[in-house]
């Protein structure tokens, strides 16, 4: 259950893919909670680096995981 006092709706997700060579880098891009990427709203350098990132799963980037998003 979702509360009601406004909160679920700045609650915002990214999925990750963590680098497996370089600790602590990674490309990160906005989504739902399931993981979902709306692809057609990333600008044209992310939905390059998006589709590139899910083709080198297991070879240059680790499984993406999907986490809060932090503020900035």
């Amino acid at each position: 259950m979702t509360p009601h006092d406004g909160t679920a709706a700045h609650v915002r997700y990214e999925i990750r893919f963590q680098s497996l060579f370089h600790s602590g880098r990674g490309l990160s891009f906005p989504c739902d909670a399931h993981g979902r990427v709306r692809v057609d709203e990333l600008s044209d350098r992310a939905r390059h680096n998006f589709h590139q990132a899910q083709a080198m799963v297991g070879r240059e980037y680790a499984t993406p995981a999907v986490q809060l998003a932090e503020l900035h």
